[in-house]
Order: structure tokens, then sequence, then C-alpha cells
């Protein structure tokens, strides 16, 4: 049961991530845009707080990236624990 857990957390986990960051930088980059469109003399304060917050969001893809390789080398051994436990050899 725990093996299949974190199977389904990795396999659905990163994924989830990486779309939702996707879209949150997509929505991010078309509000300045707009932004820009409409004040063109704050273009320059506009791109630096666009820059800051795409890094933001692109930090939490990877640590959720990290915690995918944290939980990847964790399966063999919960596999194993579960196998044992079950009678499988």
């Amino acid at each position: 049961m725990v093996g299949a857990v974190l199977v389904f957390a990795m396999g659905f986990g990163l994924p989830v991530a990486v779309i939702g960051a996707a879209l949150g930088q997509g929505r991010a980059a078309a509000a300045a845009l707009e932004g820009v469109a409409r004040q063109p003399d704050a273009a320059g304060d506009i791109r630096s707080l666009l820059i800051v917050s795409l890094a933001l969001i692109e930090s939490l893809v990877i640590y959720a990236l990290l915690i995918f390789f944290m939980l990847y080398s964790k399966l063999p051994m919960v596999l194993q624990q579960a196998g044992s436990a079950m009678g499988v050899h």
C-alpha cells in the first residue's frame, strides 16, 4: 500500500507542480505585458518585478523536483519492506 502511494505521488506530483508553475508564469508574463502596454514608462520596474516573481515560481518547481528525487531514492527500500511484509522474497 505504501509503495503504491509513493509511486502515485512520484508520478502525479511533479507534473502537477510543473503544470501549475507554467500556468503561473504565463499569467505573470501576460499581466506584465499588459502593465507595460498601459504604462510604458514603468517598463523597467515591471520587468524587474517580473524576473523576481518568475524566479520564485521556478524555485517551487525545483523544490518539487528535489522531493521527487528524494522519494525516488526511497522507492526500492519501501518496495522491499512491503514485499517482505507480504512474504514475497
